[in-house]
């Protein structure tokens, strides 16, 4: 006899199958997430990886390769400065991509009942969709920082490991619970594509990436504080460079803050079905 059947004459007339959190449910759906994007991982991983080697290329060529630029009053060298925003611009943008891939194909495809009717709870059903993505960002995020090496002048060595993998991580959930949003929200592809590009692109591209915030003026530097963006890159790059243009600190309570915002926000729409269930 097996363990489940055995389980299953253990407990009695209703009682819940899964008492605490279905693991092996959870281990499948995360596996079957990061399968997904793993089987193209060409397209999925190494695409976003030229595309970071491309913008290294055309800025450092552009501007100078040596060009210094002021990050908190420190002069960077240019390809220095750019090479970290860079590595975390395309893990937000992929872990977007992957989240808010998942549900949409199902309700398109008519197989979204794959999501909802397994036994898993709201939370093991996020957790699954929000796993996978982080973990194609934190894959990406390790492949342009192979390759971003291979360009000469380029020094980005991790001096401060948990200013990186705090900011890694809770931006790379933060646009994997708005994927998940955005998959919940959208009828077609064309939607999704819409908060790509008119949401994610702009603010992924005005937030630091290539340029310091110092250079703007004062209105435009108080408009990037309202980026949350601005403070996932700025504190990300602080891990190398030990400098950053906003207060380090307070981007890590902004953004912490944002996650569990967001994150409450889908789990309860998670879980009323909205524009999920008839």
């Amino acid at each position: 006899m097996s363990s489940q059947e055995q389980l299953s004459r253990q407990r009695p007339p209703g009682a819940p199958l899964f008492r605490r959190v279905n693991w092996g449910g959870l281990r499948t759906l995360y596996v079957k997430e990061v399968r997904r994007f793993f089987k193209v991982q060409l397209q999925t991983v190494w695409g976003p990886a030229v595309t970071a080697v491309l913008f290294m290329v055309i800025f450092t060529v552009a501007t100078g390769a040596r060009r210094p630029i002021l990050v908190g009053g420190t002069e960077v060298a240019f390809a220095d400065f750019l090479a970290p925003g860079l590595i975390m611009m395309q893990m937000l943008q992929n872990a977007f991509a992957n989240s808010s891939f998942s549900l949409l194909v199902g309700k398109i495809q008519g197989t979204i009942v794959d999501y909802l009717m397994p036994p898993l709870s709201t939370g093991e059903l996020l957790a699954g969709l929000v796993g996978g993505a982080v973990t194609r960002a934190f894959c990406i995020g390790g492949a342009v920082f192979l390759v971003v090496q291979l360009w000469p002048g380029v020094h980005v060595v991790p001096r401060h490991p948990l200013a990186i993998l705090y900011f890694a991580l809770t931006g790379s959930v933060f646009l994997s619970l708005l994927g998940v949003l955005t998959s919940m929200w959208a009828e077609k592809f064309d939607h999704a594509a819409s908060v790509t590009n008119f949401v994610i692109a702009p603010l992924s591209l005005l937030s630091g990436t290539f340029y310091s915030i110092d250079r703007l003026a004062p209105t435009f530097q108080m408009i990037s504080h309202f980026n949350p963006f601005f403070y996932i890159i700025s504190g990300f790059r602080y891990g190398f460079l030990l400098e950053a243009d906003s207060n380090v600190a307070l981007g890590a309570v902004v953004i912490g803050v944002i996650d569990l915002a967001f994150g409450l926000l889908v789990y309860r729409l998670l879980a009323s079905g909205w524009r999920l269930k008839n």
